[in-house]
């Protein structure tokens, strides 16, 4: 297809266009190819895992979110997925009409909605994840260990940098 371009090509074409700049060309080329390599490892996962299941990729996250804390505030999973807080509405209607769900009342304020996942959840996410995590792998599977180490090191720092200055704009934000 005339229109698909391979990372290096883009790239290049970013370079001539935008080469006369006085830009930080690495850490353009160091987040462009994070955010391709997302991309691309959400789009297999979902074709090889996911649709298999019936799951949309934000439907998973919410799964995996409520199976590994059990239950959680609805606000603190449209937080944790980078969802608004509608857009879990409309993801959680769809989980708890396939029976994977449960809404759970607040004792402590009645505004406040958490979920859990159903019997029926939980025995969906112990059959899928070893099936997500050998997709996982085989995206990995061009990488040594040592060097998925040092991938995975990067990556936690670059989260860890992004929260930490979010942290300081919040607060900020929050003084002025």
């Amino acid at each position: 297809m005339p229109d698909q371009h391979t990372l290096e090509e883009t790239e290049q074409a970013t370079l001539e266009h935008v080469g006369h700049l006085s830009l930080d060309f690495g850490a353009m080329q160091a987040v462009s190819s994070l955010y391709r390599a997302a991309n691309s490892a959400r789009s297999h996962l979902t074709n090889t895992v996911l649709r298999r299941h019936e799951l949309t990729w934000t439907g998973f996250l919410v799964l995996w979110l409520l199976w590994i804390w059990d239950r959680m505030e609805t606000r603190r999973v449209a937080e944790n997925v980078g969802i608004s807080k509608a857009t879990l509405t409309g993801v959680t209607n769809t989980l708890v009409n396939r029976g994977l769900v449960r809404r759970v009342p607040s004792t402590v304020d009645r505004r406040l909605v958490g979920l859990e996942l159903t019997p029926e959840g939980n025995e969906l996410m112990e059959t899928l994840f070893p099936e997500f995590n050998s997709a996982e792998a085989r995206i990995v599977s061009g990488l040594d260990a040592e060097q998925v180490q040092q991938l995975t090191v990067a990556l936690r720092q670059i989260v860890s940098t992004v929260e930490e200055r979010d942290a300081d704009t919040s607060a900020a934000t929050t003084e002025s």
